[in-house]
């Protein structure tokens, strides 16, 4: 299930973790909101941001080190085969729709619908959504779901990272003065800001292509895939409605056989 944390992205993980804790400490070692409170409940605060920081970054090892759906072995042809030709009324009746399952060119299996291949991962992935050099993974069936609560959690510590960076600045007579006493946090704040930025964007894309049930790749490249090819760019066999799609995201387990959907959808436009 999970890969080796010694693998290709261990200097992105590295990079990760020092930027996220080396922020986190800035944030302690300055006068902050995490400090201003009553003896009661002085150390409520720090604890509920340490393991805020900690959640996300144990979710970030999880997203990145875990298989997001490689196919290991040829898919299964039933649905394909099944539906080739529909018996109607006493006559065949052919869909132009209809796709053949594509053999990767790179590691020579039997892709099934929705599946890429990855040259970085060097995998094909089911459901593909995109490579993250971040995460230094793929995104895609099995990892998409957690993938999206990490950007959750990590926007909610950003944006409490925000805050307490804001609230910790001290008033100096000048400029100079001021830059030398803040520049730590300084730098802390402006780090959070950026990935504040880009996590936000991310987590709003994603809700989106969910709520369609499509996928960044798909997304992106509409005109180029056989089984979208002649849909409009409006179109989209697998959309159930934006309820269904987020429900089917987020509480559906295993792999899922998304011939017998794309076909339902062909054969109900014949």
């Amino acid at each position: 299930m999970f890969r080796s944390v010694l693998g290709t992205g261990v200097l992105v993980r590295t990079v990760h973790s020092v930027l996220t804790w080396a922020v986190t400490l800035v944030l302690f070692l300055h006068d902050t909101d995490l400090w201003r409170q009553d003896d009661t409940e002085k150390m409520f605060r720090p604890l509920c941001f340490v393991f805020l920081v900690l959640f996300s970054v144990v979710l970030y090892f999880v997203v990145s080190l875990m298989d997001p759906g490689y196919v290991l072995s040829d898919c299964d042809e039933k649905f394909h085969l099944l539906v080739t030709n529909k018996e109607s009324d006493g006559m065949i009746v052919e869909n132009p729709n209809l796709v053949s399952l594509r053999r990767c060119g790179y590691c020579l299996l039997k892709q099934p619908m929705r599946a890429r291949h990855c040259k970085s991962c060097q995998h094909c992935v089911r459901r593909f959504d995109h490579h993250c050099p971040w995460i230094e993974n793929c995104v895609g069936e099995k990892n998409h779901p957690l993938f999206i609560l990490y950007l959750c959690v990590q926007l909610l510590v950003l944006l409490w990272a925000f805050h307490l960076g804001w609230s910790g600045f001290l008033s100096e007579a000048t400029w100079k003065e001021w830059l030398k006493v803040n520049v730590f946090l300084l730098a802390a704040f402006v780090l959070t800001c950026i990935f504040t930025l880009v996590v936000s964007l991310l987590l709003v894309s994603h809700l989106y292509l969910i709520s369609c049930n499509t996928t960044t790749w798909e997304f992106m490249s509409h005109h180029r895939i056989a089984y979208l090819k002649h849909c409009d760019s409006d179109t989209n066999p697998f959309d159930k409605g934006i309820i269904r799609n987020l429900w089917s995201f987020f509480c559906t387990f295993g792999t899922v056989a998304w011939e017998r959907m794309y076909y339902r959808e062909s054969y109900a436009t014949v």
